[in-house]
């Protein structure tokens, strides 16, 4: 008699394979979307998160130059195309990249140029202007920054 291999080899059909590798794939496609979607989730807290830091960086250097209302987080804007803002007079001496500081409660409106680190205008608002300020043409909310 001849020796017998102890271990004894199966044919595997191919819609066994063919489920293996539909298994594998979806464990590995589940993966990755859970992955995918923490990243995700994640960079918008650390948008928001840095966007805070930004607004408290700048309300810093704003508050070097003149008292500020306290207790109150303004809304800060950064005017993106001051072309669209000529019509109005406090915007006159605006230029792009100056940002708007809104204090709401305050009702006071402040413009900011931090490339000289100067106070360009401060006005006190209304509802309707600020409405009209924050519709008319700046990125408002949250500043916009670029990583350096």
């Amino acid at each position: 008699m001849e020796n017998e291999n102890p271990i004894v080899k199966k044919n595997i059909s191919p819609k066994r394979i063919a489920l293996i590798v539909l298994i594998v794939v979806a464990v590995f496609g589940l993966y990755g979307s859970f992955y995918f979607y923490n990243k995700y989730k994640n960079l918008n807290v650390d948008a928001t998160v840095e966007a805070q830091k930004e607004t408290a960086r700048l309300v810093s250097l704003l508050g070097k130059l003149m008292e500020l209302p306290k207790g109150e987080t303004p809304t800060v804007a950064t005017i993106s195309d001051k072309e669209k803002l000529k019509d109005q007079a406090f915007f006159a001496n605006a230029e792009n990249g100056d940002i708007l500081f809104a204090y709401t409660t305050s009702m006071k409106a402040i413009l900011y140029r931090p490339s000289s680190n100067k106070i360009i205008n401060v006005a006190p608002i209304s509802i309707n202007q600020s409405k009209n300020i924050t519709e008319g043409t700046t990125k408002s909310g949250t500043t916009s920054t670029t990583k350096k």
